[in-house]
């Protein structure tokens, strides 16, 4: 049965030979060693082993259109787009119910068909709703209460 092989780049130049290639630990020329390489989980190991672990880094969601979006599903807005060399149509305008965003695109629902649209962000201008939206600074954020 084969062992699966992992390619652990050591320092250049270590053993002679091509870079991040070692055969003298193995015995087999341009064979590397596996080595363990701890998970990155923000902390930091120092050459004696002790782990020094990092501050937690505030969590809070940052102002994007699908953050926005997501604040207010359920609501109706008229999506503006444009697609450039299209020969057909430059410009469309979308009417819908906001279903779900992410971070490249927008589904949208027509309520008198349920047909859904799936909209890429890229070809978003703007977007206008007919009532107040949704929208929550980001938690720690300069001059807001935590």
């Amino acid at each position: 049965m084969m062992q699966p092989f992992t390619f652990r780049p050591t320092p250049y130049n270590v053993g002679g030979g091509y870079p991040g290639v070692s055969g003298s630990s193995t015995g087999m020329p341009g064979v590397m060693p596996m080595t363990t390489v701890p998970p990155t989980t923000g902390s930091t190991i120092t050459p004696t082993g002790t782990v020094i672990q990092a501050p937690q880094q505030p969590m809070f969601e940052q102002s994007y259109i699908e953050n926005i979006l997501r604040l207010n599903l359920g609501k109706t807005g008229t999506f503006y787009m444009t697609y450039e060399n299209n020969t057909q149509w430059n410009a469309k305008i979308f009417r819908g119910v906001v279903e779900a965003a992410g971070r490249d695109h927008i589904i949208i629902s027509d309520p008198s068909t349920g047909q859904r649209i799936i909209l890429l962000t890229l070809n978003l201008d703007y977007i206008t709703f007919n009532e107040p939206l949704n929208y929550q600074y980001p938690i720690g954020a300069p001059g807001q209460p935590r």
